[in-house]
């Protein structure tokens, strides 16, 4: 009896561990061999760029699962604690500044698209129209500060120290302010549109992907928009090493698509400009 008992408990065992085997085997190589690759972005316009993308990657058998963040630190962090693969929402000047502020160990995978940055004002209709003394708001993200200064230098309404690199240019570096205009950083750039909505300040300088988030439109709605030169380009991060995966490289080769970039060319006329590089 014992032995019969024992035949039937070791059967019962294999049958079990067969069983694991076969439900794991299932998880892994479901919808015969797709591959998930996950991925965290800004809801406008990264993420509504990679739900077009979805379909075109499911093609090539990767399935594609946004998370979407409404800030600029998280992605980040959740880059570098592992529960994302990549992250879609930063510019190449910002990537590198938190790269060397917080050790990240991070690549740039390659670039999609530029953000022209947007000076908005309730009250003028032109940089020029700016009255002397006039507050200028802009983010609290110093990374973007030499981005806003080159801008405005552009425009004639600041000059720079010859000497400073203007990609890190903070307010210090402002040789001549010929309105003497005073600059607020006090705020998140997440905040601007409301801040611009409430009427404060006589300029704000807003991110495109908030202004379209906030129902702005740049090319319409801003008195002076950055040239679509810009070197802040918005890219794919990855952690190091990762760059060579199939399914960053098969991402990068969807969005570089004449389908994608006619996508953005044509739903965002201008306030998102694409790149292929």
């Amino acid at each position: 009896m014992k032995k019969w008992l024992s035949v039937l408990m070791i059967a019962a065992v294999a049958l079990f561990i067969a069983a694991c085997g076969s439900s794991d085997e299932g998880s892994e190589g479901s919808d015969e061999g797709t591959k998930t690759l996950k991925i965290g972005a800004s809801n406008v316009p990264h993420a509504e760029i990679l739900n077009e993308a979805k379909p075109l990657l499911e093609e090539k058998g990767i399935e594609l699962d946004i998370t979407t963040f409404q800030d600029y630190i998280v992605p980040n962090q959740a880059l570098e604690g592992g529960d994302i693969d990549a992250n879609y929402f930063q510019h190449i000047p910002y990537l590198e500044s938190q790269m060397a502020e917080n050790d990240y160990d991070f690549v740039n995978a390659g670039g999609v698209h530029i953000e022209p940055i947007g000076v908005y004002s309730q009250e003028y209709d032109s940089l020029d129209d700016l009255p002397e003394g006039a507050t200028v708001i802009m983010s609290s993200s110093v990374p973007d500060h030499g981005r806003i200064l080159t801008m405005l230098e552009k425009e004639g309404l600041i000059t720079l120290k010859a000497d400073v690199d203007k990609t890190t240019a903070t307010i210090d570096d402002i040789e001549e302010n010929t309105k003497n205009l005073k600059f607020d950083t006090e705020y998140e750039a997440a905040l601007l549109p409301q801040i611009y909505n409430n009427g404060e300040g006589d300029a704000i300088l807003i991110n495109s992907n908030y202004a379209i988030d906030a129902g702005l439109n740049p090319v319409e709605d801003a008195i002076a928009l950055e040239e679509s030169d810009s070197p802040y380009v918005n890219v794919i991060a990855v952690r190091a090493g990762d760059e060579d995966k199939e399914e960053i490289k098969a991402l990068l080769e969807v969005l570089h698509s004449e389908e994608i970039q006619n996508f953005i060319e044509e739903q965002y006329e201008g306030a998102v400009v694409p790149v292929t590089e």
